[in-house]
């Protein structure tokens, strides 16, 4: 008996096009795999220019001549939902890699009058050891009767100081109770930074968050003395990401989500103490000696 070609002219044309269909849902689920695995998109992402490509490609097989799906016909497919579904900016990327490890920390004290605890301030930390080890600024828990934290997953826990590194504001705290899944942030040198760089601050400006904000770097190694004229830090991050009280000790976020910096104080002109374009940051590589440990 003669064989048949696959795609012989003898074949019914719905038959054939359904085995190109198939075709298709298979090398269309391995072309996106490859293309998640390269470009590291969020799978939320992903599923709408999956749909999109897999309508484009149904299309495709239900209008053209039947023949063999070719790599080229894929790569026409890919690039068309590419170019039809918008993709995660850069700060919701840097968010999404670092929203495990920001922490709420608030500083209570005694009422004046009444003696009920009652909170003092409240301001921003990061995770950098899953162990439960915090960075955050000074001047949000100075003169704090009793240090409570929130993590991501709302677990609320008392916190104590373990290390401080004054000429950089910066205190270390370590939680007394931890999730289980705690996650740590990923720490990175600013040795490659440079002003236009994109970055991300993350925290609880007036205690409203976690908030995400972006910008560029605007400079480095500026000097800044903070409002009470007390202290002078030296080799700071310029950035202009908006940033207000409450965000202090929060992270500063390369593109990539690893942290670069601690956010510890605006510029303004004014009394008002509200951003107005020009924010600072402590370089990571500070923070890690407030730890004690290198970081990278």
């Amino acid at each position: 008996m003669k064989r048949v070609s696959l795609y012989s002219s003898s074949r019914p044309k719905a038959a054939t096009r359904d085995l190109v269909s198939k075709k298709i849902e298979l090398k269309t689920r391995l072309a996106w795999k490859e293309l998640l695995r390269k470009n590291r998109l969020p799978l939320l992402a992903a599923v709408p220019g999956l749909a999109a490509l897999a309508i484009v490609l149904v299309q495709w097989a239900h209008t053209a001549a039947p023949r063999d799906l070719t790599q080229e016909d894929i790569d026409v497919a890919v690039t068309r939902a590419l170019d039809t579904v918008p993709l995660p900016s850069p700060a919701a990327k840097a968010y999404e890699a670092v929203r495990g490890s920001i922490v709420r920390v608030q500083s209570f004290v005694a009422d004046p009058k009444t003696g009920e605890e009652i909170v003092a301030s409240t301001g921003t930390g990061v995770v950098i050891l899953d162990k439960g080890v915090i960075l955050t600024n000074i001047h949000v828990v100075a003169g704090a009767k009793r240090i409570g934290v929130t993590f991501a997953d709302g677990l609320e826990s008392d916190a104590e100081i373990t290390g401080t590194r004054p000429e950089d504001d910066l205190a270390v705290l370590q939680a007394k109770t931890i999730p289980d899944d705690l996650q740590a942030a990923t720490l990175q040198s600013t040795s490659g930074l440079e002003p236009g760089d994109h970055v991300t601050a993350v925290g609880f400006p007036f205690g409203i968050g976690p908030s995400v904000s972006s910008g560029v770097v605007s400079g480095l190694r500026r000097e800044y003395r903070s409002p009470e004229g007390r202290r002078l830090l030296t080799n700071l991050i310029q950035f202009d990401a908006a940033v207000n009280p409450g965000n202090s000790g929060g992270p500063l976020l390369n593109a990539s989500g690893e942290v670069v910096g601690i956010v510890t104080g605006i510029l303004n002109p004014t009394e008002q103490r509200v951003f107005v374009g020009i924010g600072f940051a402590v370089p990571i590589e500070n923070a890690a000696m407030a730890v004690g440990v290198p970081p990278f």
